[in-house]
């Protein structure tokens, strides 16, 4: 099962050690702008509409990881300086993210 072994921050990124010997290195900004929270992409209604989310371009690049947790053996929740904590970034996704400069 795919797993991080070990999350550091090194300098201003976050480096995941998966337990497949795989490696991901994120910015700051790009784990704050790729956040999979309804706050942050929106929320979709019966039809496939979205509704709120973030519109336009922001700047990420003053935001921090200041912690995070695991959520049960499929997701890691980070915490940021701006006060966002609610994405739920599964490790799928994180592996896609990576994947995708």
């Amino acid at each position: 099962m795919l797993a991080p072994r070990s999350i550091q921050i090194v300098g201003q990124e976050v480096a995941i050690a998966w337990s497949d010997g795989e490696e991901s290195y994120f910015t700051f900004a790009k784990l704050r702008a790729a956040s999979p929270s309804a706050e942050n992409q929106g929320e979709p209604d019966l039809f496939g509409n979205r509704h709120g989310g973030v519109t336009g371009p922001r700047d990420y690049s003053k935001v921090e990881v200041r912690g995070w947790a695991q959520v049960g053996n499929y997701a890691i929740q980070f915490n940021f300086s701006d006060g966002h904590k609610s994405g739920l970034y599964t490790y799928e996704y994180l592996r896609d993210l990576a994947r995708h400069p």
